[in-house]
């Protein structure tokens, strides 16, 4: 065991005294651990609750995949680490920019700072537009690993650090809308665990179960049976494992059923005029079947016409279903987000209404078979925090007397957990 230490981002992380893992449960609110733990489903995540550690944090806001992620394996906000959701707007060249290259990752990684003192690392996403920010930095020559179920077929040593996937994991190269792409991430730390016991592990799953299933909902009663089932093998062999999650998830339709939608650019584009405006949805990705790319929070670029943020903020101050209205030094400072890759205006959705851009530009033919779920606001900003042994008495009065943040997750299952023998 190394004696090293790393510090990154004003925390200073010990060696680990055995493998930690990380898990960040796509979209799992704590709504559906509250249902499975009344319906008994769920016995290893219900004993690390009774016998280690349990919260409820403050996520990321926005609450969307990427800047989550990236808070939780750097261990800070996005004002350090720059990624403030899937798209942020180019002023100079109006044009949308997908913030899932690694090259605007601005703070070093936990995972890759270890592994430059001699860990070894395992990093497994479900979607492959996480896997390369995730692995930034990491040095797939010395033993370290990275790679999506997504991709899985296509792992190679150069590439991922690791070849032969499948046969290692013993599934199918898993289908991008179904449970199997977030259990294949896990069955594969599990797999790995057992074979290489790496220092430390980060395991993304994703959400199109929460989007598309209740809590209660049989289908999401037996993904978070099976999930269970994975996050108990982990812990028998010896881990320390960490739950926890990049957002929640809420009902968005209407009574009837249909989608809850605000179509904000079509309202500015009445108020303002034509390209007075531009509305850029952070949650858009190039998996929408489950969502639409409609989410909670939008940003809106002024174009330099006759709209400006006090106007806009004016116009939806007192609209239904808008939660804030917010300018950019305000959203910036509220959250934590960093002002160049920030809107004039940030507007905030309620609990039950997606806002998007023009009606036009979202495809909502594949939504029909299951009520809108989605993500995206303060709303949908509490996540759950979850270690399978205890805190020790500092980490336990830290947690009492502050703020939990979800991406102080890897701090707390690294320096703050109390192993028992």
């Amino acid at each position: 065991m190394s004696s090293q230490s790393i510090l990154l981002n004003g925390v200073t992380y010990r060696w680990p005294s055995r493998p930690v893992v990380v898990v960040c449960i796509d979209g799992g609110d704590p709504a559906y651990i509250e249902q499975c733990i009344r319906d008994g489903i769920i016995p290893n995540i219900a004993r690390f609750m009774r016998e280690g550690f349990s919260a409820i944090s403050d996520g990321t806001v926005p609450s969307f995949t990427c800047p989550n992620n990236m808070s939780l394996i750097t261990g800070a906000p996005p004002a350090v680490h720059g990624i403030s959701g899937n798209y942020y707007l180019d002023v100079a060249t109006r044009e949308a920019v997908v913030m899932t290259d690694p090259a605007l990752l601005r703070s070093r990684t936990i995972l890759a700072e270890f592994a430059d003192v001699g860990a070894k690392v395992v990093s497994i996403t479900a979607k492959d537009k996480l896997r390369k920010q995730l692995g930034k930095d990491l040095d797939l020559t010395r033993g370290n690993i990275s790679f999506s179920s997504e991709k899985a077929d296509q792992c190679s040593l150069q590439e991922n650090g690791i070849e032969n996937v499948l046969d290692l994991v013993g599934m199918p190269l898993p289908d991008m809308y179904s449970m199997d792409l977030s259990l294949f991430v896990l069955e594969a730390g599990v797999r790995l665990l057992e074979r290489d016991r790496p220092d430390l592990m980060f395991l993304s799953l994703t959400d199109y179960i929460q989007h598309k299933h209740a809590p209660g909902d049989p289908v999401a009663n037996e993904f978070y049976r099976r999930i269970d089932e994975k996050f108990g093998r982990l812990a028998e062999l010896g881990a320390i494992v960490a739950l926890t999650a990049d957002h929640g998830m809420n009902d968005k339709s209407t009574p009837a059923g249909k989608p809850n939608v605000i179509y904000l650019q079509d309202i500015l584009d009445q108020e303002f005029g034509m390209g007075d405006t531009r509305v850029i949805c952070p949650i858009t990705d190039a998996f929408v079947k489950h969502h639409g790319a409609l989410g909670g929070f939008v940003r809106v670029w002024c174009l330099g016409g006759k709209a400006t943020p006090e106007a806009i903020i004016d116009l939806l101050k007192d609209m239904p279903g808008i939660a804030a209205a917010l300018d950019k030094a305000t959203v910036c400072r509220q959250f934590d987000l960093p002002p160049d890759r920030e809107g004039d205006v940030a507007v905030i959705g309620d609990i039950n209404v997606v806002i998007g851009a023009s009606e036009a530009e979202h495809d909502l033919s594949s939504l029909g078979d299951a009520r809108l779920r989605s993500h995206g606001a303060v709303t949908e900003a509490q996540v759950p925090f979850i270690l399978n042994h205890p805190l020790s008495e500092s980490y336990r009065q830290r947690a009492a007397s502050g703020t939990l943040k979800s991406h102080q997750i890897f701090d707390y299952a690294i320096n703050g957990v109390e192993v028992r023998p």
